[in-house]
C-alpha cells in the first residue's frame, strides 16, 4: 500500500473515533455532497420523466409523423389523398417506421340538453393503434371498428365527458358546420383521460367512414397517414427519408404530400420542453457548487488540524505532492461516503414518488396530474462519477496550500 493511502486511512479512523475539531465540518461536508446528489437525482429523473409523458402523450394524438396534402392548411377542414400509394411500401421499408395508419379529421360541434362544445372529429379505420388510448382509458372500451358498416361509437376524453355530463353508454348528437348542415348521432364507447388538456377539450376518435361520407369523399380518401418509429431521437433523420421518397412523386392531381413531424406540429410544445433542459442544468451546476464550497471549508479545516502532522511529515522529508495527495484520498472516503447516502435518498425519493404520487401537479398547467419520474441506470452513474471528480478537482487549489506550511514554524515540542 502507498504511504498516502495509509496515512489517509489512519487520519480517517482516527477522526471518526474522537471529537476532533473538523469532525463537525466533515459532517456536514458529507451531508452537502449527499443532499446535492439527491436533488441531482431527482431533478434528472423528473426532467427526463416530464419530457418523456409529454412527448407520449403528444405522439399519442399526432403521430410520430403526418403526411398530408400538400395543400392543407392549419385547419382541420383538409384536403384528400388516395389511401393506397404505390411508393407506401417504399415507406414502410424504410429503417425505424414501425406502424402506418390512416386517419381524417373534420370540426364539428357537440350539443346536448344543456351543454355545446366545439371539437375535431377525428376518424380512424382498422389499421389504427389503441396503445396509447388504452394505455389511458378512463371508462368503458375501446372503440370497435368493422369491416362492413360504420361505427356509430365514439371515444371521448373524460375532459368532454365532465363537460357535456355524459357516460359511457351515452348518446350526443355532432354537428358539421357545412352545405347543407350535417349531423351524426354518436354513443360513446369509452372515455380516455390523458390530461393533455389541449387536446382533451378537442378530440373525439370515430370512425373514419363518417367524414369520408360528410365529406362526399370517395372510400379510399383520407386527410392523411400517420408514421409510428421506434426511436424518437431518429425523428428528424426518418422525417427526411420520409420527405426524400414523397417529393419525388405526384398524386394524381397533380399535388404533393407534406411531412410534418411531431415536433415542426406542436413546436411551442417542445420548445417549452427545450427550456426544462436550461432549467435543469443550471440547478445541477448550484448544487455542484455548493457541494464543492462545503468541501473546499471542510478541506481547509482538516488541513488546519493537522498542521503539526504536515510539518513532521515535511521535516522527514514527506513532499508537497504526498501531502497533498493524503488530504485529497481523505477528501475522496468523504465523498464517497456522501454518494452514498445521496443515492440512497435520491432513489428513495424517486420510488416513492413514482409508486404512490405524493407530490400533485395541476393538469390544467402541467398536462400531469403528479411530478413524474424516469429512473435511468446510466444516468445514475454518470451523476455519481461526475459529482466525484469534479468535486475532487475543486478540492486541488485549496489542497495547494499545504505547499506554505513550514517544518519549522509548525512543530512544537512539549
Amino acid at each position: 500500500m502507498k504511504p498516502e493511502f495509509f496515512i489517509a486511512q489512519r487520519l480517517t479512523d482516527a477522526s471518526a473515533g474522537k471529537v476532533s475539531l473538523s469532525r463537525p465540518f466533515v459532517r456536514i461536508s458529507t451531508v452537502a455532497v449527499a443532499l446535492s446528489l439527491s436533488v441531482m437525482i431527482i431533478a434528472v429523473g423528473v426532467m427526463v420523466g416530464f419530457k418523456k409523458e409529454i412527448t407520449e402523450k403528444t405522439i399519442g394524438f399526432g403521430s410520430h409523423i403526418q403526411m398530408v396534402n400538400y395543400d392543407s392548411n392549419i385547419s382541420f377542414e383538409t384536403h384528400p389523398i388516395p389511401s393506397t400509394l404505390e411508393f407506401l411500401p417504399d415507406i414502410q421499408s424504410i429503417k425505424g417506421v414501425r406502424h402506418i395508419q390512416t386517419f381524417a379529421l373534420k370540426p364539428g360541434i357537440i350539443k346536448t340538453d344543456t351543454e355545446i362544445q366545439g371539437v375535431v372529429l377525428k376518424g380512424v379505420s382498422n389499421d389504427f393503434d389503441w396503445s396509447f388510448f388504452e394505455k389511458n382509458l378512463w371508462d368503458g372500451t375501446i372503440l370497435a371498428l368493422s369491416d362492413s358498416t360504420a361505427s356509430n361509437g365514439a371515444m371521448i376524453s373524460k375532459t368532454i365527458a365532465q363537460l357535456l355530463k355524459l357516460q359511457v353508454d351515452d348518446t350526443f348528437d355532432m354537428f358539421f358546420v357545412q352545405e347543407p348542415p350535417r349531423v351524426r348521432r354518436f354513443t360513446v364507447t369509452g372515455i380516455y383521460d390523458s390530461q393533455m388538456a389541449e387536446f382533451d377539450k378537442l378530440f373525439v376518435i370515430g370512425d373514419i367512414r363518417h367524414i369520408q361520407r360528410l365529406n362526399g369523399w370517395a372510400p379510399n380518401q383520407i386527410t392523411g397517414f400517420e408514421l409510428l418509429i421506434d426511436d424518437f431521437k431518429k425523428i428528424y433523420e426518418v422525417t427526411d427519408e420520409v420527405e426524400l421518397i414523397t417529393l419525388s412523386h405526384f398524386l394524381d392531381d397533380g399535388s404533393r404530400l407534406k411531412v410534418l413531424n411531431i415536433m415542426q406540429k406542436y413546436p411551442q410544445i417542445f420548445d417549452w420542453l427545450g427550456l426544462q433542459d436550461l432549467n435543469v442544468i443550471v440547478l445541477l451546476v448550484l448544487v455542484l457548487a455548493v457541494a464543492g464550497i462545503n468541501m473546499i471549508s471542510g478541506l481547509l479545516i482538516i488541513i488546519l488540524e493537522r498542521t503539526n502532522m504536515i510539518g513532521l511529515l515535511k521535516a522527514l522529508g514527506a513532499e508537497n505532492r504526498l501531502m497533498r495527495n493524503i488530504f485529497l484520498i481523505q477528501s475522496g472516503h468523504i465523498i464517497a461516503k456522501g454518494l452514498f447516502w445521496g443515492n440512497l435518498i435520491g432513489l428513495t425519493v424517486a420510488f416513492l414518488q413514482i409508486h404512490f404520487g405524493l407530490i400533485k401537479l395541476d393538469p390544467e398547467n402541467y398536462f400531469l396530474s403528479t411530478v413524474p419520474i424516469d429512473i435511468n441506470l446510466l444516468h445514475i452513474i454518470l451523476l455519481n462519477i461526475g459529482t466525484f471528480l469534479l468535486t475532487l478537482m475543486m478540492l486541488l487549489v485549496p489542497s495547494m496550500v499545504i505547499a506554505k506550511i513550514s517544518p519549522d514554524k509548525t512543530i512544537k515540542f512539549e
